[in-house]
């Protein structure tokens, strides 16, 4: 079994913007999470997906990546239909819900104002990032959730970025031997706007199931 991957300290004080934006919160809503928030999902996974950052009301409140939002009702709900997760989703951390064979995380942390986080506090959460694919020796495929999460993988895994562009569906095969695959992020905004329609997500995640069943 391999050491748990090092993660941020609750009072990180790596990015002084989200540092000043985590006091705001937790002054405004003591009860929420409003701190890194952790993976979910065991590192003995094959499967990592990896989105932006925390939503202000969804992550940052529940303390679960994607929990509490409308991303994760898409991603959670596609999950259970290809067997990586089991239980009801209750959009709540204590609902029980557990995830098979994958591992959830983000490229930032904490949650950044607007949910846009900047190149630098990006660089500074992707430490992380390297140490959580090096703990998990039996992974084969990441799934990145938007431009930003695919370009924060190819950096953690060291890869030219200009080799492997983003694209929805794409499938890059990288340097490590490990797959990169493509989806425009989960969003209310995407699938609002029909960038991302349900089908085109689950296409997605069938080709994830795929490679790490292979």
């Amino acid at each position: 079994m391999s050491a748990p991957a090092p993660v941020p300290d609750v009072d990180c004080a790596r990015c002084p913007r989200l540092v000043e934006f985590r006091r705001a919160n937790r002054r405004a809503n003591p009860s929420w999470h409003n701190a890194p928030v952790p993976s979910f999902g065991g590192l003995d996974a094959k499967l990592l997906i990896v989105g932006l950052a925390p939503g202000l009301r969804g992550a940052n409140r529940t303390g679960r990546p994607f929990t509490g939002d409308f991303a994760g009702d898409m991603l959670y709900g596609t999950l259970l239909k290809f067997g990586f997760a089991r239980g009801v989703y209750g959009a709540d951390a204590a609902d029980g819900f557990r995830l098979e064979g994958v591992r959830i995380t983000n490229a930032v942390r904490c949650v950044p104002p607007e949910n846009k986080p900047t190149g630098s506090e990006i660089a500074a959460c992707r430490p992380f990032l390297v140490a959580e694919i090096a703990a998990m020796p039996r992974l084969k495929a990441v799934l990145a959730l938007g431009a930003i999460a695919h370009q924060s993988v190819l950096a953690a895994e060291g890869a030219r970025k200009s080799a492997f562009g983003f694209a929805h569906g794409a499938r890059h095969k990288l340097p490590s031997g490990r797959w990169l695959l493509d989806s425009y992020h989960c969003s209310r905004y995407n699938t609002n706007t029909g960038k991302l329609t349900e089908a085109m997500f689950a296409s997605v995640v069938a080709e994830a199931r795929r490679l790490v069943d292979g």
